[in-house]
């Protein structure tokens, strides 16, 4: 009974529902026709769920779709078929242009509204084209694969579809990126028609072809896995990089690949199916739309990939919880179908009527309940819009704050810039200075630029501080002593703003196991706060006592102090508070915290608004909390440079020898410096200089010099850019060359990262300077490195073709090369330094300032050298006469071998084989 009346109750409702529609809301129903053909099966699947999503809110809408899996024909049947099925509107995506160009518009001329999806024709009968801009997309895909192989490297493109426009544009956007890199090579084009299984067998067909490419560039993703699965089947996966496009999600598209390291990168192209219901609809409405609308595209690497991956498996979730819904509303609109045609039979009479009267009412309530369920549902869909808007909110906010991290950095540079400047005010202000006062005052200068070059360096190891492999190199010291030089430095930056500067320690010697250069930047770093916010005439008191087994350090003033929210936030180190610029920001106090904390300690802050701020550091005593690794460092690092340069200067000047050691070229483009070199070392050497890297290597091949200092950047005025040859290509060019590979070669730059020191070393420097450079030190370089050179050359010469590890490759080859020439020449009595010289591809001079710069002799000499060798090996081993073996090692007569032998190894050939028999 409850059933059948819930039924009536429910077809009252519906009439009511019905009645409150007009007759064309009732009956009116659009039918699209969707003809899909080109791209992945993936991509394919992608573009249909995108319009069934969206199709989900037009429950007037319905869709008849065709797949013609790539075949032009086929598509061109289907979308005749939809025509004949009385379609309202078509969306098309077509195979190729011209065959579809009849048909597009014959079908526009009936009335049907035309949308054109992701390809176009050669007609301008449609309503609207939406795509993604492929000629965009592929000059996305060219910088990134110029950026990533560096300007230089070879190419594989595997096309789709020859004659579809989405091939051909990406096509021409890729070549149009690349023609800035000439050293970027398409060596190979492959047709892959879209689909995995032609590329996985155009590849291996071809493979012996494309396995020496640097990077595979596939129009979508599934052909890039395709070329993949073929190089990994043949474990060649790790010779190139393979790039795709499209970024679909899922778990075997292309955004898990690139998350697996599969592809370097693809490029987001948009399936356009959410669009083209969207403007579907707004054409069988009545409403304007745009005729062109173009999707964006963004790039997917490493870099982004798990933000985005993270939020598209987001959107799949809500996508098949809207499936649900729609499944659900679907059952719904069935079940109230049945009750409205039960209602229009069981209408029998008043009472009955009276009945439903009441029922509906009831219904009506019900309906309403599920109503206020659905829009619930969608509320919750809402939230997780804006959970995912917040996601992305956080990361735009975390980009920002790491930019203004790097303003806040300057707050690093402020301690020693402040202790270089105010004692070079004090100087200026006076009218008489004293040879004592100016002395300290420039060595705290020359200290505090130190210090100021070590914060850089600190700067370029915040990321190994944040992936944790920052270590310690501690060493025994007496901390009072070490505080009270800091202390000491700021002294007159304290007397100048009148602030009661203290340092008050329990004990006159706490010795204490610590990283100097760490717990410098630390205490530097806090009293650097305390004078940032201590008014003038105010106090900054540092104490250091001892607890229990541990060392207190605390740093005290009376200045501005921090509210509650920016003491908790102290040592955050992108954390910005309410001011512009406090104490709970920048790198200063993070870095500290990270510093105590490698030392095992503690450090924390107390702090009261306008009344002060104390920070307080507690460090253990001993070194048993130290790993032997970590107790490596030296003592009073702070101080080594200041006291070396001043005995140097002072107490050791250098003693020049009476004459000079060797010619060294110096190659420096600025003037100052390439003059200061000159006077410092002409003295002790023979200087050239040049100012440019292609008249350094005119200069090498003249005078062959016995080593070369040159700047890594290097520019001239006369040369365009293109013709300039910087250090590294200088080194390059004369390691690689015969003639010059045995000269040693100092860089001297201002590039002192360790990346720009493995690029020179890679190829082929002897030695690295950075800038600034310490005189002494270049002297000592010089000195050692031609030292080393003289030891080689001995080395070389007592034996010439030995097999150890010792000196340049190049110069090996050179001797092996010189050797095996004169050792095939031997028997020729004529051979000598013009047909040798001739034969090595050198002139007379260089060949012999080659071979005395190697092995410390002339080449006769060491022409004499192969020769007694070869005889003295032909006396022993063999019984051949003095005749055969005169001829034998280029000696014309006998009696002139006789006479030869004896002079250089005080026996005749006769004496020395009898005495080589006899031992």
């Amino acid at each position: 009974m409850l059933k059948t009346i819930s039924t009536f109750g429910i077809l009252s409702v519906c009439l009511l529902t019905l009645s409150c529609q007009s007759p064309e809301q009732q009956s009116k129903t659009y039918r699209i026709g969707f003809s899909q053909c080109t791209g992945a099966d993936a991509w394919r699947r992608a573009m249909l769920s995108d319009m069934k999503r969206e199709l989900s809110f037009h429950p007037a809408y319905s869709l008849l779709y065709e797949d013609a899996s790539n075949s032009t024909t086929r598509q061109i049947s289907q979308v005749q078929s939809l025509v004949d099925r009385g379609i309202d509107l078509l969306i098309i995506s077509p195979n190729e242009k011209e065959p579809f160009t009849k048909i597009i518009e014959a079908v526009y001329k009936k009335g049907i509204p035309i949308i054109l999806l992701d390809r176009k024709i050669d007609t301008k009968l449609y309503n609207a084209y939406i795509g993604g801009d492929n000629v965009a997309i592929g000059r996305l895909a060219g910088a990134f694969v110029s950026n990533h192989l560096k300007g230089r490297g070879r190419v594989v493109e595997i096309w789709g579809l020859p004659s579809s426009s989405p091939a051909q544009e990406r096509d021409r956007g890729f070549r149009e990126a690349l023609q800035k890199y000439p050293n970027i090579q398409i060596t190979n084009q492959i047709n892959g028609k879209w689909e995995r299984d032609t590329v996985q067998r155009v590849v291996a067909n071809e493979l012996n072809a494309l396995k020496n490419a640097d990077l595979i560039f596939a129009h979508n993703d599934v052909m890039a896995l395709g070329a993949y699965t073929v190089f990994k089947k043949n474990r060649l996966q790790n010779q190139a990089d393979f790039v795709g496009i499209d970024a679909l999600p899922g778990p075997s598209a292309g955004m898990q690949a690139i998350a697996n390291g599969i592809l370097k990168a693809s490029f987001l192209y948009p399936t356009g199916g959410e669009e083209a219901i969207k403007t579907a609809t707004r054409i069988l409405e009545g409403k304007a739309v745009e005729r062109e609308q173009i999707l964006n595209s963004i790039q997917v690497d490493a870099t982004n990939i798990h933000a985005l991956k993270a939020q598209s498996d987001k959107l799949l979730a809500q996508q098949a919880d809207i499936e649900r819904q729609s499944q659900r509303i679907g059952d719904l609109s069935r079940t109230y179908i049945s009750q409205r045609n039960t209602l229009y039979l069981t209408l029998t009479g008043l009472l009955i009527m009276v009945l439903l009267g009441g029922w509906a009412l009831y219904l009506f309530y019900t309906k309403q309940a599920a109503y206020r369920t659905l829009e619930h549902r969608n509320e919750e869909i809402l939230v997780q819009k804006d959970q995912i808007e917040a996601v992305s909110a956080q990361a735009r906010l975390a980009t920002e704050e790491k930019l203004r991290f790097y303003s806040y950095i300057s707050h690093e540079f402020n301690t020693p810039l402040s202790l270089i400047l105010t004692p070079i005010e004090d100087l200026l202000s006076q009218k008489k200075i004293s040879p004592y006062d100016l002395r300290n005052n420039l060595l705290l200068v020359q200290k505090n630029a130190y210090r100021l070059l070590r914060l850089v360096d600190q700067m370029l190891d915040l990321r190994k501080a944040d992936a944790g492999k920052q270590r310690l190199n501690t060493a025994e010291q007496n901390l009072v002593a070490f505080i009270q030089d800091i202390v000491q430095d700021f002294r007159p930056k304290a007397e100048k703003q009148g602030i009661d500067l203290q340092f008050l320690p329990a004990n006159t010697t706490v010795p204490v196991w610590f990283d100097a250069e760490k717990l410098d930047k630390v205490i530097v770093n806090l009293l650097s706060n305390a004078f940032k916010y201590t008014p003038k005439y105010g106090l900054i008191h540092v104490r250091l006592d001892v607890l229990d087994n541990q060392v207190r350090i605390q740093v005290e003033d009376n200045g501005s102090g921090m509210d509650p929210d920016e003491q908790a936030h102290a040592f955050d180190l992108f954390y910005s508070g309410s001011k512009a610029f406090n104490l709970s920001k920048g790198l200063g106090l993070a870095l500290s915290m990270e510093f105590i904390q490698l030392h095992r300690g503690q450090i924390s802050v107390k702090s009261e608004k306008d009344k002060g701020t104390a920070f307080t550091i507690l460090l253990p005593l001993g070194d048993s909390h130290l790993a032997p690794i970590e107790k490596r460092g030296s003592p009073t690092r702070q101080h080594t440079v200041v006291e070396l340069d001043e005995t140097l200067s002072e107490s050791n000047p250098v003693t020049l020898p009476g004459k000079q050691t060797g010619t060294i070229l110096v190659v420096e483009d600025n003037d100052d410096l390439r003059a200061f070199l000159t006077t410092r070392l002409q003295s002790e050497f023979a200087i050239v200089a040049e100012a440019s890297g292609q008249k350094a290597w005119e200069r090498t091949l003249e005078i062959i010099p016995d080593l070369i200092i040159t700047d890594i950047m290097l520019a001239s005025d006369s040369a365009p850019t293109a013709d300039i040859m910087n250090g590294l290509q200088l080194t390059q060019r004369v390691k690689a060359d015969l003639r010059t590979s045995h000269i040693p070669v100092i860089l001297l730059t201002a590039k002192g990262q360790m990346d720009e020191r493995i690029e020179g070393v890679r190829v082929g420097a002897d030695a690295y300077m950075t800038k600034p450079f310490n005189t002494a030190f270049l002297l000592e370089t010089l000195r050692t490195t031609l030292a080393n050179r003289e030891k080689w050359q001995r080395r070389y010469a007592s034996d010439f073709l030995s097999q150890s590890d010792t000196g340049n490759r190049q110069d090996k080859k050179f001797l092996n090369e010189l050797t095996a020439l004169i050792e095939k020449n031997l028997s020729d009595s004529t051979f000598g330094v013009e047909k040798l010289s001739h034969e090595m591809g050198l002139s007379r001079v260089q060949l012999y300032r080659k071979v005395q710069a190697l092995l410390d002799m002339n080449v006769m000499d060491y022409l004499t050298d192969i020769r007694l060798k070869r005889a003295k090996h032909l006396l022993r081993e063999t019984t051949n006469p003095m005749s055969e073996i005169a001829d034998a090692t280029g000696f014309s007569t006998p009696a002139y071998f006789t006479t030869f032998f004896k002079q250089h190894t005080g026996k005749t050939p006769s004496e020395y084989r009898k005495s080589s028999v006899s031992t």
